[in-house]
């Protein structure tokens, strides 16, 4: 029986590591806490990385891993990749996930290698000097050069919108500040590489249709599950749902696969997964990227599972433990799936939780069905209101046999859970 740690396990890998816990294949071991509940979080005040790094390095090292991974954009992914190095097993190169992750960075390694999928960019000190100069005319998109979550991601109209977003309270801040300082910690041992990770990027505003590209790397070659549909709730910069497979033309997403490997190819992407998105704006013809994401995206893969018949997390562990993957295809009953967000987008907006019984009433007649759900409340709502714009408190991902039966299926749930439906 293989050995793999999990590090900073997602609610979805739990949902799909849970089925192999019984097949007796591997054997799981899990570290790390939720960076946004609870108690864990409060880790946060005394969480010191290269010491955490040891002190797992210690342990594993006397049990005897074969493999560790983690889906985890925040911490897990390069944690994960350090520790596997030093345990001797098989992993990425942490210098390739600081070069997706550090988004200044990863701009200019992708203007070198595809400058024609680069939108003008521009960074950020932070925190924001009234004398401060970027040099990007206004409007901008601006996002954290180290975040998740789309947190402190929007659209700028001027300066004074600038200061705004970027006045925090003093804990604020600290939270900032204590999110981002593993990343900034590793960073040095692997990179050359001085901008601060805790500053901003601001982008030049880049509009059409996106995409996700996913698949992994296995001794530095690129294989790919496929593309979905990014699709946005109208006027903002917030998902509404994940829609797989993609509409775009099978020519826009074979482009979009030509850079994506010449991307992985030139900061050396040699074993994993990685998430690619991209926005195509089909008035002039143009595919730039958004941003490369060094892990799996555990939200969307199952709709590949739901569609494609084989489950994406077989592959993630045959590359833990060194294995060539393998994929295993089995009959499908759908032809197309997605992942639905349910949000809100002003405190006010109040959304009743659903009960156990109605959960059940809801799913009951779809066994494919999968709900997670993420109400909050006083300052956690607050925040996430004021860092994300909006208030997501449910996703639901599900198949269907085509699109209108699958969306017949969402409004069917969404209406017995008393949820808007916006899709």
């Amino acid at each position: 029986m293989k050995k793999i740690l999990v590090l900073f396990m997602k609610d979805w890998d739990q949902l799909a590591i849970r089925a192999y816990q019984e097949s007796g294949r591997y054997q799981f071991y899990f570290e790390g806490f939720d960076l946004f509940q609870f108690p864990q979080n409060a880790r946060l005040l005394h969480f010191r990385v290269l010491d955490y790094i040891a002190h797992l390095e210690q342990k594993y090292r006397k049990i005897g891993l074969d493999g560790v991974i983690s889906n985890h954009e925040q911490y897990g992914a390069l944690i994960a990749a350090v520790l596997a190095e030093r345990l001797g097993l098989p992993g990425n190169d942490p210098r390739a996930i600081i070069a997706c992750q550090h988004k200044y960075y990863s701009r200019m390694i992708q203007e070198k290698i595809v400058p024609e999928a680069v939108p003008r960019y521009a960074p950020i000190a932070f925190p924001l000097k009234r004398d401060q100069i970027i040099n990007l005319p206004y409007p901008f998109f601006v996002k954290p050069i180290k975040a998740t979550y789309s947190v402190l991601a929007k659209v700028i109209q001027q300066r004074s919108e600038l200061d705004d977003l970027l006045h925090f309270g003093f804990f604020e801040e600290w939270i900032i500040r204590r999110l981002v300082k593993p990343f900034a910690d590793i960073m040095p041992l692997y990179s050359d590489h001085t901008a601060d990770p805790g500053g901003m990027l601001a982008e030049e505003i880049m509009t059409g249709d996106q995409i996700n590209i996913d698949g992994y790397c296995y001794h530095g070659q690129a294989f790919f599950l496929g593309a979905i549909d990014e699709i946005m709730y109208p006027g903002t910069n917030a998902f509404m749902r994940f829609e797989y497979p993609s509409q775009l033309p099978i020519t826009i997403q074979e482009r979009a696969k030509i850079i994506t490997k010449k991307v992985l190819e030139a900061i050396h992407y040699q074993h994993g997964f990685f998430n690619i998105e991209f926005i195509y704006d089909k008035s002039n013809d143009q595919l730039k990227i958004i941003e490369i994401n060094p892990r799996m995206a555990s939200q969307l893969v199952n709709l590949y599972h739901r569609v494609g018949g084989y489950n994406p997390y077989d592959i993630l562990f045959e590359l833990a433990v060194g294995e060539e993957p393998r994929v295993r295809q089995e009959p499908s009953q759908f032809q197309v799936a997605a992942s639905f967000i349910f949000r809100k987008f002003r405190e006010s907006a109040a959304q009743s939780i659903p009960t156990s019984d109605q959960i059940q009433q809801a799913l009951a007649p779809y066994p494919d069905a999968n709900l997670m759900l993420y109400f909050k409340k006083g300052s956690q709502l607050k925040r996430e209101l004021k860092w994300l714009g909006s208030y997501r408190y449910a996703v639901l991902n599900l198949g269907g046999i085509n699109r209108s039966d699958l969306f017949e299926r969402c409004q069917s749930i969404s209406h017995t859970l008393q949820f808007d439906y916006p899709f």
